[in-house]
């Protein structure tokens, strides 16, 4: 996990991976291998890649190569959050990642590149699998060199956790799924997140990034006539500018049945220059995957989904 093709780098002594690490490579590399299988790869013209991955015990994750050597990894198969808006969490939660499931998911994607952003943001809640995160992101940080700035934990907002992850040795940078800072609106979209009012919650997660100098990302999926009007973007607005904070908008992947619908992308730009005319960062995302249903969790359900021939590829212990 320490570089990229090692037998044939020759990174300087600060960068190189201890003699034990090096020692044990063949054996680890041996046991990643079969901890997670690719299935599916779909490219998309951004340099992103959407990937559907199996697990040693059957079941399916999902992961994205993200551009810039970037990658998205799974923490949970399921989900027990239950966003209104994401396919993962239709099922609930069904099996926790381990610390080693969720490292064999970084040695896969280095196979093939340089990796230097690792970013919790896949199928789970970490929140919800900490101890498992936190060994996995020990070993990205320590042995994996990776800069813990460019280790992103991503949550629905767990203000317990903050301070877990402010204790340990290797403290990543955090973003924050606030979608709205309506409290009913946000009760309806998260359904099982921890009921903390919008503002509290922001205000938790500010001092986290204040506390560790790395900017908090908040992330927004944009859902039409729910969360994406100008009045909202100012009130978002007036709560960060002058904090360390950029706000990630996310347009909608379309999941049917959800009853959401996608904004046209002038309402995402619009929002965006509202948020920097009032002076916070703020980016819109283009969601990769859309032509292959690969909005997180889809492609997982499509694997599961009946045949043409009306087998059901189910998940192993799951009806």
């Amino acid at each position: 996990l320490a570089g990229e093709r090692l037998e044939t780098l020759d990174p300087p002594a600060s960068a190189r991976p201890s003699r034990a690490v090096r020692d044990a490579l063949p054996q680890l590399q041996s046991d990643l291998d079969r901890l997670v299988v690719e299935l599916e790869r779909h490219p998309a013209p951004d340099g992103s890649c959407r990937r559907l991955m199996r697990l040693e015990s059957g079941r399916t994750i999902e992961g994205v190569d993200l551009p810039r050597d970037g990658l998205c990894v799974s923490t949970q198969v399921g989900c027990a959050v239950g966003c209104r808006f994401c396919r993962t969490g239709e099922d609930g939660l069904i099996a926790q990642l381990s610390p080693l499931e969720l490292l064999a998911q970084v040695a896969l994607a280095r196979r093939e590149r340089p990796l230097r952003r690792v970013v919790l943001m896949g199928m789970g809640e970490p929140a919800h699998n900490l101890a498992a995160v936190l060994e996995a992101l020990a070993v990205l940080g320590d042995e994996g060199r990776l800069p813990h700035k460019n280790l992103v934990f991503s949550t629905v907002g767990e203000p317990a956790v903050f301070g877990r992850l402010l204790d340990h040795a290797v403290r990543p940078a955090l973003a924050l799924s606030l979608h709205t800072l309506a409290p009913d609106r946000r009760a309806e979209l998260l359904p099982r997140a921890p009921r903390v009012a919008p503002g509290p919650l922001l205000d938790a997660a500010l001092d986290y990034a204040d506390r560790t100098t790395y900017p908090l990302l908040v992330q927004w999926t944009l859902l039409e006539g729910v969360n994406d009007s100008r009045d909202e973007a100012l009130r978002l607005a007036g709560l960060l500018h002058g904090r360390r904070a950029i706000v990630n908008y996310i347009p909608f992947n379309a999941v049917e049945g959800s009853g959401y619908g996608r904004p046209p992308i002038e309402r995402g730009v619009e929002l965006v220059r509202t948020l920097k005319g009032a002076g916070v960062l703020a980016t819109l995302r283009h969601s990769a995957g859309q032509e292959v249903d690969g909005a997180c969790g889809q492609l997982r359900a499509r694997h599961a989904a009946p045949s043409k021939g009306g087998v059901a590829l189910s998940e192993p212990g799951r009806p």
